[in-house]
């Protein structure tokens, strides 16, 4: 069996008692990283957390970088290409400041699509395709709401599994699904491949998992790689982020053309009211429909942006800075 060493990337910005949890469980973890690479966002307008990440910093038996970059500069895609470009491991983890491991066995559990055997597939290769990304499940926080505890066990279900290339006319956009709060990549590869887009709006972890799924690779679910990491988003922020989720996909029609994902969505509404009313929690069935509602339609204005007017664009978006001066 192959054994790979590994560096972790984590974009950082207004960090809070997260982050510190976030590095005390990577102490804890019985694969341990070669070091942590952390790009920082300077906060021009808020609070100063110098000291307080110098001293979660302090505490960590685990190299630690700090890479501080303008927030002119943050890129979805490109700040994780820089963070990429810091490291030498066979390996490298994203995770997203939030993202807090279950327990000290993530790093192990993501590691195994690429070392040993893992659901038909041996050292990295499922026949003729390398396994090129590993992402792991996102566990609802104890603050969930009911209904985006549902969510996260519809999008990260107990069962590992590998897709490729055959699966995407059975899974449709589900064959692209990799998240960065919790994605381990083979550096090498990746790099082949091109990395991240450099300027992305959001998604760019879909987009490159797209890139090499259509190219060859394999792309792994490791069930057994658990990190806690939910958001209770009102309609409106499901609004934006859909806007900005069906921009991305509408920019790179080389990836998403001809896949579609409403049919997903529309799954995700049915199976979570059955729950809701299965589960004796009908009165949240307005908040569903209210919800779903807000994502539908910041999908529906995303994939036509190009033909809003720019303020409106702007408006409707979640990343605001990503528009310049169109």
């Amino acid at each position: 069996m192959t054994t790979m060493t590994l560096d972790v990337v984590i974009p950082v910005y207004r960090p809070d008692g997260k982050l510190k949890q976030l590095l005390s469980m990577l102490n804890r973890q019985r694969r341990k990283p070669e070091k942590i690479v952390l790009m920082v966002t300077a906060d021009t307008g808020g609070k100063d957390h110098k000291a307080t990440v110098k001293q979660w910093i302090s505490k960590s038996r685990i190299p630690i970088e700090c890479h501080i970059l303008s927030k002119a500069e943050f890129d979805h895609g490109g700040t994780r290409n820089k963070g990429m470009g810091f490291c030498e491991s066979d390996v490298v983890l994203f995770m997203t400041q939030d993202a807090v491991p279950a327990d000290e066995f993530m790093a192990e559990e993501l590691l195994k699509p690429f070392e040993g055997e893992f659901c038909g597939a041996k050292d990295g290769r499922l026949g003729e395709r390398e396994i090129l990304v590993s992402y792991g499940r996102q566990l609802p926080a104890a603050s969930c709401r009911v209904i985006e505890g549902y969510t996260r066990s519809f999008n990260y279900p107990r069962e590992s599994r590998i897709k490729t290339k055959e699966d995407i006319s059975a899974l449709g956009i589900k064959a692209f699904f990799a998240s960065n709060v919790c994605a381990a990549y083979r550096r090498i590869l990746f790099l082949e491949q091109g990395g991240f887009p450099e300027k992305a709006i959001f998604n760019e972890d879909m987009i490159f998992a797209g890139r090499a799924v259509k190219a060859g690779y394999g792309i792994a679910y490791a069930a057994k790689a658990q990190v806690v990491h939910s958001h209770n988003l009102s309609g409106r922020e499901q609004f934006h982020r859909n806007f900005d989720l069906a921009v991305s996909q509408a920019e790179h029609p080389e990836v998403f053309l001809g896949i579609h994902s409403e049919g997903e969505g529309i799954k995700l509404v049915k199976t979570t009211a059955a729950y809701l009313i299965n589960s004796g929690n009908v009165c949240l069935l307005p908040l569903l429909f209210w919800l779903s509602a807000c994502k539908y339609a910041g999908y529906l204005l995303g994939k036509r942006f190009r033909k809003l007017p720019a303020r409106l664009v702007r408006a409707c978006s979640m990343n605001k800075r990503y528009w310049g001066d169109r």
